[in-house]
């Protein structure tokens, strides 16, 4: 079995997941990537697409790779995709290509923002979590709340340690420096940027991340911290250190204005 992340347009990747003969992808934003990869790979049969949210930049491809494939989509359930698709929420459970994945709602980026969690793939757990969680940040909140998007990172943040993330951009520097800004005494933080530079330099991603990873070192899910706190609260001194909602919306603003 095999985990692939398909670069597309200037920075996503498109997940492809296989078992040498059953394909499965997640968010293609662009059809052309997927089949480069499947005529490179001929034993291939793509049998599933799944989608996280409504973004073009993770459904763009999905009309065309179902013409040429007849793969079953599934998608969120409250969101406005590319139809036809067996749309899935919460709680639901679904097998793509013989993986097994439970639904996570993870609203905040998008209203009816989902994730695909299996317990194992490849001797690990395996969390496709689109533009809810990225190594070392989280989406914009272009639709839902601080609220939500805190408790869908509260959620994904309780999966175990050895799980893969599998974020769907190519974010890890530019949100490694906010990250550096909030919480410069980090030691495994300052230790993932090198290892993360050294990684980019040869023009390779630096996903996916792990859960226990991201925990150390990602500011977003680390915002009841004290030494986020303080790093804010030097940012913006109005902080409410006992109310994680504000200081979850102010950590974000902060990183929506930081250069």
């Amino acid at each position: 079995m095999e985990l692939i992340p398909l670069p597309a347009f200037s920075d996503n990747y498109i997940w492809l997941l296989h078992d040498g003969q059953r394909a499965l992808v997640v968010d293609p934003g662009q059809a052309q990537p997927v089949l480069d990869a499947l005529a490179a790979r001929p034993a291939l049969r793509l049998e599933g697409i799944l989608i996280t949210h409504h973004h073009a930049d993770h459904t763009g491809g999905v009309a065309q790779l179902r013409e040429a494939t007849q793969a079953q989509v599934w998608g969120p359930a409250l969101e406005r995709v590319p139809e036809p698709l067996l749309r899935v929420q919460q709680g639901q459970r679904l097998q793509a290509a013989g993986f097994d994945f439970e639904v996570l709602d993870v609203p905040g980026h998008t209203a009816g923002h989902i994730a695909f969690y299996s317990a194992d793939v490849l001797g690990q757990p395996l969390l496709f979590c689109g533009d809810t969680l990225f190594s070392g940040g989280c989406g914009r909140l272009f639709e839902g709340t601080p609220a939500q998007m805190l408790h869908s990172l509260d959620q994904l943040a309780a999966l175990p340690d050895t799980t893969r993330v599998c974020c769907t951009h190519e974010y890890t520097l530019s949100n490694l420096r906010f990250a550096r800004a909030v919480e410069p005494g980090n030691a495994a933080l300052l230790d993932y940027q090198a290892r993360c530079e050294a990684l980019r330099a040869q023009s390779l991603p630096t996903l996916p991340s792990s859960m226990a990873l991201e925990r150390a070192i990602n500011p977003f899910l680390r915002s009841r911290e004290a030494s986020v706190i303080q790093g804010l609260q030097a940012h913006d001194a109005d902080t409410h250190a006992g109310d994680a909602i504000d200081v979850f919306a102010r950590l974000r603003e902060w990183k929506n204005k930081f250069q």
